[in-house]
């Protein structure tokens, strides 16, 4: 189980939220300030569910994910994984190197094997996410995110359904797992 800022809990920084917030405006034609901190809500919220329905971390971030103690290879349950930095116990502690092993594969997919994590759980601490930065994200997914973002600003006071644009947009970076696959 990921802790806290997982796959679609996004929380800006403040050089990225001024970057998409302004991209929003942009498309909304909304000059003031006035309702820059809904609009930065609802880049979040916009974010968060690009992350869901891509089942990719967009902008990177570091995150906690507990794991049972069973010996064999278990995924991570966020992609693509950048670097997977700790390997420590349920209460904190870091565990020896000797009893786990990680692993990231070719497709961003990160591997944790834990066979003396002490009390039954264990927690493995990595950055996932597939860029630094709001620039960084590939462009049709931060127009989607934009789209989706002001239409959530538009629409607050009556529902309709969100631009068919957005998915189309994400689609194509749209990652699916059919089988819950094994350690290569």
């Amino acid at each position: 189980m990921i802790e806290g800022n997982g796959p679609g809990v996004v929380t800006l920084g403040t050089g990225d939220r001024a970057l998409a917030v302004a991209a929003v405006k942009a498309v909304l034609r909304v000059a003031s300030s006035d309702e820059d901190d809904l609009i930065a809500a609802f880049v979040e919220t916009a974010l968060g569910l690009a992350e869901r329905f891509l089942g990719q971390v967009t902008i990177a971030r570091t995150m906690r994910e507990s794991f049972a103690v069973t010996g064999g290879w278990q995924r991570i349950g966020a992609a693509p994984v950048r670097a997977i930095t700790r390997v420590e116990t349920a209460a904190g502690g870091a565990l020896a190197a000797t009893a786990y092993a990680i692993d990231i594969d070719l497709q961003g997919d990160g591997w944790a094997r834990v066979t003396d994590g002490g009390s039954g759980t264990c927690v493995v601490v990595f950055d996932a996410g597939m860029a630094s930065d709001w620039t960084g994200v590939p462009g049709p997914i931060r127009q989607g995110v934009v789209l989706l973002a002001a239409h959530l600003f538009d629409a607050r006071e009556h529902a309709t359904p969100p631009p068919l644009a957005v998915t189309a947009l994400w689609r194509p970076f749209r990652r699916i797992a059919l089988l819950a696959g094994e350690h290569p």
